[in-house]
C-alpha cells in the first residue's frame, strides 16, 4: 500500500557542515548544505551556490577566502571585491572558523563539494589574436586567466599563427593531458578544432573531448547559442564560468561531401544572398560590423536570383514541403559524385571519420526547384550575436534547420531581413523554414547573367565559388557543384552553461 500523500514541503537537505564563524566582525552561524549552498546570517540571511557562483577558495592563516562570481544586480553576499553594477562581478567572501579543527573541517567539506562537481582540472587554450577586433589576448589576460586561476584550473596556451593552424594542433595534440579545449576566438577556430579532431586516427575518443568557446571574434554564433539557452548574455565572463562549471552538451556535426572531398560543419552552410553578404562584405572590413548591414542593403537593391535545386529528407512534421523524388545517386540527370573538384581533398578514404553511415537511397526525399534568393542551413539558433537565423534549432536533434527564400520582392526581402535579430524572418510567407535530416544542394548560375555563378559558404569560410565571383589566389575546398550533406547526431561535445 502506498503511503498517504502529504501536503508538507520536503525537509531541507541535511548540512554537510554547520558551525559558528567570525564574519564581518560578528560571530554568526554558517552552513554548507549537502546540496552545495553556503548559507549564513548576519543582519539578514545570505547564501552562495557552490556550483553556480563559487570559483574556489584559499586558506589564509586562520581565515578562509571564498572566490566567487556573483550577479551584481543584487547584494548576494557581504563580500570584498570590485566591479561595476550589473552582470557578473568577481567578489571575495572571507570568514574565520573559531578553531583550527573547525577550519580543517570547513576546508575538507568545501574541497569535497567542489571536487564532486566534475569540473575540468586542466585545459588547452587556443587563442586567435587576429580574429574580430583582435580582442582575444586582452580577453585572456583580463577575464579568462584570472577566473581559471581562481578556480584552480591549470591551462596551456597556444596562439594560432595562420589559417588552419588550430586544425593542425587539434589533429596532433596529446589529449590525455587535458580535460577540454577552449577557443578564445570567433566560430572559425571551433570549426578548425572539430575538423582536426575528426581527422585523427583516434577520432572516436577525440571528438568526445569537450570544447569551450569564449567570444572574441566577429560572429560568436556558437557561444551565443549556448548562453542564450539559459538567458545569459554573450560575454567572456559568462562563457568562462560555463567552462569552469564543467557541464557538457552534445553537438550535431554535419558532413559535407563532394566526390572524395569532405569537410565537417557545426554552424551553418549558405548559398545565395546570405553567403554573398558574408563573404563579399569582407572588402568593407574597415567599416567594422556595419559592413554587413551596408552590403546587405546593396545586395537587396541589386538582387541576385540563382537557378538550382535543393533535395532533402524532411524531419517528421515537414513532409508537406517540396515534391517527392528519389535518391539513386542521381539528381537532375547528373551523377551525385562530382569528379572535377579543383580544390584539395579534405582527407582520403580510410583516414579519420568518414561521415555518418546512412543509406541515402532508402530515405524519403523531396525537392524544390529554383530560382532562389537564398539557401541557409543552420545547426544552432544564432549565426552571430545579433542574428537568430534558426529560432527552432537545437544543438543535438539530428537535424539541420533549412531557411529557404525563393523568388521574393525586394521590399518584402528588406522587411524580413530586418527581423533577423529576433528570428521573425522565418514567419514571412516568402520563407520556407523546416528541419531536414539530409540535404543535397545543386547550385546554378545567376538568373540575370548565366555566365556568373555564386558562393557557397560554410561556417564563415568559402567552401566553393563559381565563375564571375571575387578573385582569390586560394583554391577552394570544393567546386561550385553538387554537395551532399548528412548529420551525425550529438557527435561532438561542448561545454555548456547547464
Amino acid at each position: 500500500m502506498d503511503p498517504p500523500e502529504s501536503n508538507q514541503p520536503p525537509p531541507p537537505p541535511p548540512p554537510a557542515i554547520s558551525d559558528r564563524v567570525l564574519i564581518d566582525g560578528t560571530v554568526a552561524p554558517m552552513t554548507l548544505t549537502a546540496d552545495g549552498r553556503l548559507v549564513w546570517s548576519g543582519g539578514r540571511q545570505r547564501s552562495l551556490s557552490v556550483e553556480k557562483e563559487v570559483l574556489g577558495f584559499d586558506a589564509e592563516g586562520p581565515r578562509i577566502r571564498i572566490k566567487a562570481m556573483v550577479d551584481d544586480a543584487g547584494d548576494r553576499a557581504c563580500c570584498v571585491g570590485s566591479g561595476s553594477r550589473g552582470g557578473l562581478v568577481r567578489k571575495d567572501f572571507v570568514f574565520e572558523p573559531l578553531s583550527e579543527e573547525s577550519k580543517k573541517l570547513w576546508c575538507e567539506n568545501l574541497r569535497g563539494c567542489l571536487d564532486s562537481l566534475d569540473r575540468p582540472k586542466k585545459l588547452f587554450i587556443l587563442l586567435n589574436p587576429f580574429g574580430g577586433k583582435k580582442v582575444a589576448p586582452k580577453t585572456l589576460t583580463n577575464v579568462v586567466k584570472p577566473l581559471l586561476e581562481d578556480a584552480g584550473i591549470q591551462f596551456a596556451i597556444q596562439e594560432t599563427q595562420y589559417q588552419l593552424h588550430a586544425k593542425e594542433v587539434a589533429r596532433s595534440l596529446d589529449l590525455s593531458k587535458y580535460d577540454g579545449i577552449v577557443c578564445i576566438s570567433g566560430d572559425g577556430i571551433l570549426v578548425e578544432v572539430v575538423n582536426g579532431l575528426l581527422e585523427r586516427e583516434d577520432w572516436e575518443a577525440a571528438i568526445k573531448v569537450p570544447i569551450g568557446m569564449v567570444p572574441a571574434g566577429t560572429g560568436n554564433g556558437m557561444v551565443k547559442s549556448l548562453l542564450d539557452t539559459v538567458g545569459e548574455p554573450c560575454t567572456a565572463s559568462y562563457a568562462t564560468l560555463a567552462i569552469i562549471r564543467g557541464h557538457k552538451k552534445s553537438l550535431d556535426v554535419a558532413t559535407i561531401k563532394q566526390g572524395n572531398a569532405k569537410v565537417f560543419s557545426v554552424l551553418m552552410l549558405a548559398w545565395g544572398l546570405v553567403a554573398d553578404i558574408d563573404i563579399e562584405s569582407e572588402k568593407y572590413r574597415w567599416m567594422g560590423s556595419a559592413r554587413i548591414d551596408f552590403y546587405a542593403l546593396q545586395r537587396i537593391l541589386h538582387l541576385r536570383r540563382y537557378s538550382g535545386r535543393i533535395s532533402f529528407v524532411p524531419a517528421p512534421g515537414y513532409e508537406a514541403h517540396g515534391e517527392p523524388t528519389s535518391y539513386s545517386g542521381n539528381f537532375g540527370g547528373k551523377d551525385i559524385v562530382f569528379e572535377k573538384s579543383e580544390g584539395r581533398s579534405a582527407k582520403v578514404e580510410g583516414e579519420g571519420y568518414q561521415g555518418p553511415d546512412v543509406k541515402l537511397e532508402e530515405l524519403s526525399w523531396r525537392s524544390i526547384d529554383g530560382p532562389f534568393v537564398s539557401i541557409w542551413l543552420h545547426n544552432v539558433p544564432w549565426g552571430a550575436e545579433d542574428t537568430m537565423a534558426a529560432p527552432d534549432a537545437k544543438l543535438s536533434d539530428g537535424c539541420l534547420d533549412l531557411i529557404a527564400i525563393g523568388d521574393c520582392p525586394k521590399l518584402s526581402l528588406l522587411s524580413l531581413m530586418t527581423e533577423l535579430s529576433n528570428g521573425g524572418h522565418v514567419k514571412s510567407p516568402h520563407v520556407i523554414y523546416m528541419k531536414v535530416k539530409a540535404f543535397v544542394l545543386e547550385p546554378g548560375p545567376r538568373i540575370d547573367d548565366p555566365t556568373k555563378e555564386g558562393i557557397i559558404d560554410t561556417d564563415g569560410e568559402v567552401l566553393a565559388k563559381g565563375n564571375g565571383t571575387f578573385k582569390s589566389g586560394h583554391k577552394t575546398m570544393m567546386a561550385y557543384d553538387r554537395l551532399v550533406i548528412t548529420v551525425d547526431q550529438g557527435l561532438a561535445t561542448v561545454f555548456s552553461p547547464i
